[in-house]
């Protein structure tokens, strides 16, 4: 297998919508060129007006050299897009049949060497790709969390036809960048973090839906709780040290049963329009007057806050050359780097 290590420098971004624009943000911020598509009426209007109230939070975190806005070009024809670009990162509508054309429009475009990346939070890259008939290898899926521009995780999968080589190429570029990519080994509906979401979400609803506590009491327990540490560690290393001087074996060796036990009285709720009803209620009186606007600016803030706190700590400790702290000093030299 022919090993590419042409540099990834500019990226098209098809579907310019919450995901692809923060995407572009993002992109631009670390040096990259970036060209956008999108045949929504006014879409470079809006990409543009987010990316811009985007860059200071970018300018916060540090921008790489040759960061700058005017490194965003926009067309409404695809072909046009894709011309000369190094990586495809499309964040079309989650219908398989859409995406599938896409992909046939995409892998007849593109030079075998160009990844296509697809930010679908939920349909299989096997689904996807066999709309690509010439290269399928070369598609893989790079899922964001939202917003992608201040989040670092991306979950990285390939389809049953994805090359090893792409999987790879695409991780390292994503780290180049600062982003936390996490390899998943095998398809999943929904991947990993929506799936972990999609559960604590149920239990949630269920909750709030037998009147066990209100919206926003159960928003403040997780928060202000089990939130806090998993804003520095994930659920694995938290049960180790809640095992103390014995660590994970003695974490399971004690909890075991019991958690097996408590699983059994978890809740399945079923979101009858009532039930939408006391859910949509509880989050009203949860945000009074507060708007949308308003609560962004309030996440991002801590975010932005807890993102350099998260930096600062990694730079001290022997695990800073990956994660969040290369989202400070992500060098421009290692961009496109694939091992494979």
């Amino acid at each position: 297998m022919t090993i590419t290590t042409k540099p990834i420098r500019s990226i098209a971004i098809i579907g310019t919508g919450v995901i692809g624009a923060s995407w572009a943000a993002q992109y631009l911020a670390k040096g990259l060129e970036v060209v956008a598509t999108d045949i929504a009426p006014d879409a470079e209007t809006a990409l543009r007006k987010f990316v811009k109230s985007a860059w200071p939070a970018l300018e916060r975190l540090g921008l790489s050299p040759g960061a700058s806005l005017s490194n965003l070009k926009f067309t409404a024809g695809l072909a046009e897009a894709v011309v000369g670009v190094d990586l495809v990162q499309e964040n079309g509508p989650e219908r398989l049949d859409f995406k599938q054309r896409l992909y046939k429009q995409l892998d007849e475009l593109l030079p075998p060497d160009v990844i296509i990346a697809s930010s679908s939070s939920g349909i299989k890259m096997s689904d996807i790709q066999s709309g690509a008939a010439l290269h399928p290898e070369r598609c893989v899926i790079g899922h964001p969390f939202n917003p992608p521009h201040l989040i670092p995780l991306v979950e990285v999968v390939g389809g049953s036809k994805t090359s090893e080589q792409t999987v790879q190429r695409a991780i390292a570029f994503y780290k180049s960048i600062g982003k936390k990519a996490v390899r998943l080994n095998k398809e999943m509906p929904g991947h990993v973090a929506n799936r972990l979401q999609g559960a604590l979400a149920r239990e949630v609803y269920y909750l709030i839906a037998e009147d066990v506590l209100s919206a926003a009491d159960v928003d403040d327990a997780l928060s202000w709780g089990p939130g806090l540490r998993w804003g520095i560690m994930g659920n694995m290393m938290l049960n180790h040290l809640g095992g103390g001087p014995g660590g994970i074996e003695h974490f399971l060796h004690q909890f075991a049963g019991p958690m097996s036990a408590s699983w059994k009285t978890l809740g399945s709720p079923v979101l009858t329009p009532e039930v939408q009803k006391k859910l949509i209620d509880g989050v009203h009186a949860e945000v009074g007057s507060r708007s949308i606007a308003e609560l962004e600016a309030e996440r991002d803030e801590i975010l932005l806050g807890l993102l350099e706190l998260r930096t600062k700590r990694a730079g001290t400790s022997a695990d800073s050359s990956d994660g969040p702290v290369s989202i400070l000093k992500a060098s421009p030299d290692l961009l496109g780097a694939s091992p494979c």
